[in-house]
């Protein structure tokens, strides 16, 4: 592995440990604190610490101006609208499932924190993909890349944000997806995003923290630039095709229970978790 891609997976983790350490003596952290689906309180200082020190990693690693601005758009935009959704999506005025759910409360007149969130994320694959279009060494120039790669990094964020369910799956997720795009010398950014990932990884597992919207969305929205950066237009519409059509079977099928009925998919999602 390249020294560089090493150097960005180390700062990636230690950025995202001090982030959530600051985040967690500040005196407003009280107000993160979230019941999860085992009635445990948990804090979602997760979140934003991982999306600090996925961006910050991510950044450091990218291979020219043009990918360190398309990270830092789609990982500081990802991780604030997702953070807003968090902090009021809780409100009964907010609740709506799924995409469909936003569209039709948009039509109701009601613009949910949902709506703004994947109004945003949208918005943020669509100018990081315009800005890896000016990479000198990438293979995303055109409209038609362009438009591609914008799906490919809100596709993406979302993805990982749907797997957000249970402690530890998102991250795991996140490190099958981004292991591969770690390799070779334009592997930094998908090291500094796997870098934030592993430290939080068992406060994550042991359920003393949660990822939350702002982390799995900024977590997928850099692993998508990590794709779009390395891949033309076939690449591009090939990942598209796979992200769209596990989108498409969400909004009929349970991930969880898929999993649960998987005897190898549930012992790698249990694995590591705690017990009781």
């Amino acid at each position: 592995m390249a020294t560089g891609v090493v150097r960005s997976f180390g700062v990636g983790a230690l950025a995202a440990r001090a982030a959530l350490a600051w985040i967690r003596r500040d005196q407003r952290a009280a107000t993160l604190d979230r019941t999860n689906y085992r009635g445990r309180t948990v804090t979602l200082a997760g979140g934003p610490a991982l999306a600090a020190g996925a961006t910050i990693g991510a950044a450091l690693g990218a291979p020219g101006a043009a990918v360190t601005a398309a990270t830092i758009t789609a990982g500081a935009t990802a991780a604030a609208v997702g953070f807003y959704d968090d902090m009021v999506g809780h409100r009964p005025e907010q609740k709506a499932k799924g995409f469909a759910g936003h569209l039709g409360a948009l039509r109701e007149g009601r613009v949910t924190s949902g709506f703004v969130k994947i109004a945003g994320v949208g918005a943020a694959g669509l100018a990081a993909s315009a800005l890896l279009a000016r990479d000198p060494a990438g293979k995303g120039r055109g409209m038609v890349n362009v438009l591609l790669g914008a799906g490919v990094i809100a596709g993406t964020a979302n993805l990982v944000n749907l797997l957000d369910l249970r402690p530890g799956r998102a991250l795991k997720a996140g490190a099958l997806i981004g292991a591969p795009l770690a390799l070779g010398r334009r592997g930094g950014v998908a090291a500094g995003t796997l870098g934030a990932g592993a430290a939080l990884l068992p406060a994550d597992l042991g359920e003393d923290i949660m990822l939350g919207d702002a982390g799995a969305n900024a977590l997928g929205a850099l692993l998508g630039v990590a794709l779009a950066a390395r891949t033309g237009l076939a690449g591009r519409a090939l990942a598209l095709t796979v992200l769209a059509g596990l989108t498409a079977a969400s909004e009929k099928v349970s991930f969880t229970k898929v999993i649960q009925d998987t005897p190898w998919l549930r012992r790698l999602d249990e694995l590591g978790r705690r017990d009781g």
